[in-house]
């Protein structure tokens, strides 16, 4: 279809009806969507859109697939819930691509997800180079989670984990009563430990160094565990005596090495606090048998291209097409020899290889050729898992399916987000229809017909604006995206701020930013762009932080990986340090995407504190005070106050054999949370329950007259969450809203100034016009005397800032390098950056 006759309805094949749709905050709207088209949904952030793309169209195609396959089948599907719609005609199949982070295991990496590692793994082992005499393994004997294919040594890991006298006595001065041995556990475990030697009549008051070899070595290695009598308290001569006349111990104490100790822990315990803390005095090496490789000698001595399978896949994607292509077109070196001494080898190796390169060359459209097949899922973006999962459906070859997809253009540059709309438009021309729910201008335009939701957030949305080719949006005065689509452009900071001082940092290296420099100027706003993968997030989000909090003494959070610790890849090759302006900066506060929760216990009400303030003004009402009841009474996880039947949980879960199991509101409490005489508490007429079934605007009325809970409130507005229960689970959250939140939580706080704030595209999942609300607060942060550093691809926050820093110029071994720096205006004139042309317009 062309853009000019695109106003044409008559060029749709035919649409989808919907009828009365009620999920989340929609309004018993009813419209007609086309099928066979590039359809956007569109509205501020909580207008609705995705209830009415995800929670509505897409629930409803899974439930009428679901109801077609065995009750047995269904089990194995995470079901969406039954959707609140009276009816939908003309729904086609469809397929749901949502943000979501990797995949909770390291063992899943881009071969996995886009399945090409099984591609490849036959390719080896139907036609690799064997050595003389090997006899031919077959293709699970190339993959590391197999038992015929890891190493025998690592068992797949590719890394050994050994403890030694340094790692676990860091310093050999100390005694063994003043601790010596770190690996012990630091509190009653290790005393009883040391108790335990001096039973042992070891010296436990002569300094470590100066204990014999012998004895160190069993304290530290031993795998005996003797059971001895224990006097706590007793100096070692009182013990002995103790001893002597076979006094009665005050309990019979089990001794541990302290290598017994800490593999027993990390193999045993479910704290990850305590793994982590076991793992500090572990040192892992690379396999001697393997080289790190995971995979047993037999399969690495096969090589293609005289590559071994592990290096193939640790190559980027556009190195691994050039090494294939010429096999699938016949045109490898030393092909017509092979062909006739080995005909069915060139054979299969052609067929492979053509696939893969067909393959890979759709990740190549898509700006990934960057990423190499040994990557692991928990390590990509939202973003770039997405594309990957398009990836594979653009070569599944679908035909007649509604692809329903949540933000594709999310943590793109404007550079990659090109590629991405031919993507997109290769889906429609096979035959399919797209149902997107974006926020890019780009995206939006490119658009064959629009939905926009709105006009505002949560209970003031979910009524259609408008329903049609992008062209009539323009009349619609009450649509925000209509404002962006048609009028405001993003105009260059001509005035920028001028640095207070700047912040070098010299010998970057890390991932594949190699001896870098690089200075961010303090005091300013700074945006930080380049293409995806060209290291942005590395300089910023992993480098300068940990250089700026090793200076400030600050305890980096320790990244919440899910999946085995074992797994993990080996330690990150990391370096580089500050040379200048570390003396402004007094705070680092870093806000990123994480949850602030992982359970439906964790909301926004108790994240920001604003709980507290809510509990003890109910705690302050007269019925409150005669019935004796604090502020503890009103919090859903205290026994006292919460419903006992759903432990505060709201919800009860019914087990269903073979269907998945409901979550149905609890009988008792109707799911309120909290039993009947909490809730018979009011203040200014509302329950506890009632308050935190508010969203942030109605409290914000209702708090008019408390300043506390009304100045939170008002800054959860201002970063735009106005639309947001309090109550509102941390499970439900997008990871756009939980960092919404922390920034809403950091500026609660009074400025004190010389704070530098670190934040990786804020503005994912948000409208252009809540771009705005967030631009206005980070500008407030930086009148108030601190730094603000953001990552960003949004072209209107990048041409608005102070200072814009452009790494790349291309992404993977092709980024890494400051292309240029300068204001908005000087970036927007270079010639080699890739930004520059998007920034001008």
């Amino acid at each position: 279809m062309t853009k000019d006759n695109k106003a044409q309805p008559k060029e749709f094949t035919g649409f989808v009806e919907i009828r009365g749709a009620r999920e989340h905050n929609l309004k018993n709207i009813s419209l007609a969507i086309p099928r066979d088209a590039l359809v956007v949904f569109t509205g501020v952030s909580g207008s609705g859109k995705s209830s009415l793309a995800f929670g509505t169209l897409y629930a409803e195609a899974q439930r009428r697939y679901l109801e077609s396959v065995s009750p047995y089948a269904r089990r194995l599907f995470h079901q969406m819930a039954v959707p609140e719609v009276d009816a939908i005609n003309g729904l086609p199949p469809a397929v749901a691509l949502q943000q979501q982070r990797g995949t909770p295991t390291t063992r899943s990496s881009v071969g996995s997800v886009t399945t090409l590692s099984n591609l490849l793994r036959m390719l080896y082992s139907r036609a690799g180079d064997y050595p003389l005499g090997q006899s031919i393994i077959y293709a699970e004997a190339f993959s590391p989670n197999t038992a015929e294919g890891a190493c025998p040594t690592c068992h797949g890991l590719g890394r050994i984990y050994e403890v030694t006298e340094k790692s676990m006595v860091p310093d050999d001065s100390l005694t063994i009563r003043e601790r010596a041995i770190a690996a012990w556990p630091t509190a009653w475990g290790g005393q009883n430990q040391r108790d335990i030697l001096v039973t042992l009549g070891y010296d436990v008051d002569k300094p470590w160094r100066d204990l014999p070899q012998k004895d160190r070595d069993w304290i530290l290695f031993t795998e005996e565990q003797p059971v001895v009598p224990v006097y706590p308290g007793y100096t070692p001569e009182q013990t002995q005596g103790a001893l002597k006349r076979k006094e009665e111990p005050n309990y019979m104490g089990t001794f541990s090495s302290a290598r017994r100790h800490v593999f027993h822990t990390f193999a045993h315990t479910n704290s990850p606090l305590m793994k982590r803390r076991v793992m500090q005095y572990m040192l892992s090496t690379d396999c001697p048998t393997c080289q790190g490789k995971r995979l047993r000698p037999e399969s690495l001595s096969v090589k293609f291209a005289g590559l071994d399978i592990t290096e193939l896949s640790r190559l980027p994607l556009k190195r691994v097409a050039g090494i294939l292509r010429p096999f699938a077109d016949g045109t490898a070196k030393g092909h017509e020899q092979q062909e006739a001494d080995h005909p069915e080898q060139t054979i299969v190796a052609q067929r492979i290889a053509e696939d893969l390169c067909a393959r890979i060359n759709v990740l190549l459209d898509l700006g990934l050729g960057y990423l190499s097949l040994e990557r692991s899922t928990p390590t990509l973006s939202p973003g770039e898992l997405q594309r990957l999962r398009l990836a594979t459906q653009l070569y599944s070859h679908l035909f007649g399916v509604v692809y329903v997809l949540d933000e594709p253009s999310a943590g793109l540059h404007p550079a990659d987000t090109v590629a991405l709309l031919k993507a997109l438009d290769g889906l429609k021309q096979a035959g399919n229809s797209l149902f997107i729910v974006e926020h890019d201008m780009e995206v939006i335009r490119h658009a064959d017909w629009i939905v926009d939701v709105g006009p505002a957030a949560g209970e003031k949305g979910g009524e259609i604006l408008y329903s049609g080719p992008p062209e009539g949006l323009r009349k619609i005065k009450a649509s925000r995206t209509g404002a962006f689509l048609f009028g405001k452009s993003a105009g260059l900071n001509s005035q920028p701020r001028a640095p207070k001082a700047w912040l070098r940092l010299e010998g970057v290296t890390r991932n594949n930013l190699h001896n870098l420099s690089a200075a961010f100027p303090l005091g300013v706003f700074t945006a930080v762009t380049g293409v995806s993968g060209s290291g942005k997030s590395s300089l910023v989000s992993q480098v300068l932080v940990e250089l700026v909090a090793a200076h400030l003494g600050h305890e980096l959070p320790v990244e919440e990986e899910e999946g085995d610790e074992l797994e993990r890849a080996a330690p990150i090759h990391s370096a580089g340090h500050i040379t200048e302006g570390l003396e402004h900066i007094k705070r680092m506060v870093r806000v990123d995407q994480k949850p602030i929760g992982r359970t439906p216990r964790s909301n926004m009400a108790t994240y920001t504190g604003l709980f507290d303030h809510v509990r003890k003004l109910f705690a302050a009402t007269p019925m409150a005070k005669s019935r004796r009841y604090d502020a503890g009474r009103f919090s859903f996880n205290v026994a006292k106050g919460r419903c006992e039947n759903c432990q505060g949980e709201g919800f009860v879960m019914v087990e269903l054999l073979f269907l998945p199991s409901v979550y149905a509101p609890c009988p008792v409490c109707q799911g309120a949370r909290y039993n009947a005489k909490t809730l018979e508490v009011t203040y200014r007429d509302k329950n506890i329950a009632e308050v935190l079934d508010m969203t942030v605007d109605t409290a914000w009325q209702f708090f008019d007259e408390e300043p506390a809970v009304h100045r939170a409130l008002t800054v959860l507005r201002e970063v735009g969450l106005g639309y947001l229960r309090l109550g509102q689970p941390a499970t439900e959250l997008s990871g756009g809203e939980a960092q919404r939140i922390k920034l809403a939580t950091e500026l609660q706080r009074s400025q004190r100034g010389n704070t530098l704030y670190i934040l990786d595209e804020p503005t994912t999942g948000l409208h252009p016009a809540d771009v705005e609300k967030l631009m206005t607060q980070l500008n407030k942060l930086v009148e108030a005397g601190n730094t603000v550093i953001v990552v960003e691809h949004d072209m209107r926050v990048v041409a608005a800032s102070d200072w814009v820093i452009d790494i790349g110029p291309g992404a993977g071994e092709e980024g890494g390098n400051v292309v240029v720096a300068g204001t908005p205006e000087q970036v927007a004139r270079s010639g080699k950056s890739k930004t520059a042309p998007f920034l001008k317009r």
